[in-house]
């Protein structure tokens, strides 16, 4: 059995079953993703594209030239072609737990920028990840966009932090995006889209477990949930049985009655005096933020 396995059944088999929102993204669940970024209710990627653009500049400076640019979960890439363009960057590694995706999309990037030299990695951010022996230690600028870090809850986000900090040296730094807590209203509708296509997201998992454990889910005895948690200040979607229903997998089952459901994203808004505080926690010291006019989202620049 494979660790992937075993965490999957464990997760499935928990009194609150859940399933890791890593497996989200095999090569279909990549590409809804890109589809929902494209969502008129999907605010977090364009309000980070315009931080991003109106200040560029700033950024640039700040950042500095000619860096190593390493993305985590860099998915299409398209984030990071702009950043490494703005601060004529000399390499960039493309690290990201979905294979196929991240390497069509390296391939994408490099035919492209042709004088960029580009790695992928395949690797899984809740582990230790790997380099390439030629990407050098100095100068290193870890892209986190995206909000991502949300989807891990507060000690794991601070583990993670950690490791990126340990990726380091003293002359690195990380560039982050997070999304800041809003309007109810506005949150649920970004991870419950009035076409479907989050909740098509969410669905894909169950077919991406077939694939990885042998399972049997039935997508259609499943159907999307998605709310925001005020006391916890976090999104959380489930996949909520539509019928009573048995899910069978080689050497084990679950049963699950209607409306039992299984938790699959935590997706954490912060305020940003309490995300400085957690970066401070990771060993990052010196900070720099940049929001939108609403204050919606945040690209935050930190130093060790």
């Amino acid at each position: 059995m494979t660790d992937a396995t075993r965490e999957i059944i464990e997760g499935l088999i928990q009194t609150q079953a859940t399933i890791s929102p890593k497996y989200f993204y095999d090569a279909r669940g990549s590409a809804i993703f890109e589809e929902i970024t494209r969502l008129p209710e999907y605010y977090p990627t364009r309000t980070e594209r315009e931080i991003m653009q109106r200040h560029a500049a700033d950024i640039a400076r700040k950042v500095g030239c000619g860096r190593t640019v390493i993305e985590l979960g860099a998915g299409n890439c398209e984030k990071a072609r702009s950043l490494c363009e703005a601060i004529a960057a000399t390499r960039f590694v493309a690290v990201d737990i979905s294979a196929e995706f991240l390497h069509q999309s390296v391939a994408r990037l490099q035919a492209e920028m042709p004088a960029l030299e580009v790695h992928a990695v395949a690797a899984d951010l809740t582990a230790e990840i790997v380099l390439p022996p030629d990407v050098p230690q100095a100068q290193r600028l870890l892209y986190y966009p995206g909000s991502s870090i949300g989807n891990f809850d507060p000690p794991e986000a601070l583990g993670l932090l950690t490791r990126m900090r340990h990726m380091l040296q003293d002359d690195g730094a990380l560039l982050i995006g997070v999304d800041l807590r809003k309007d109810v209203a506005v949150l649920e509708a970004a991870y419950d889209d009035a076409a479907g296509v989050t909740a098509a997201f969410n669905l894909n998992v169950l077919a991406h477990l077939n694939q990885l454990i042998g399972s049997d889910f039935k997508l259609g005895d499943w159907q999307h949930r998605a709310f925001f948690n005020n006391e916890a200040s976090r999104i959380e979607m489930h996949l909520e049985a539509r019928v009573d229903c048995t899910v069978r997998w080689p050497g084990g089952a679950r049963s699950f009655v209607q409306g039992e459901r299984i938790h699959t994203e935590n997706s954490y808004k912060y305020d940003i005096e309490g995300f400085a505080r957690l970066l401070d926690e990771a060993g990052f010291r010196r900070s720099v933020t940049w929001t939108d006019e609403r204050r919606w989202f945040a690209v935050v620049l930190a130093c060790p």
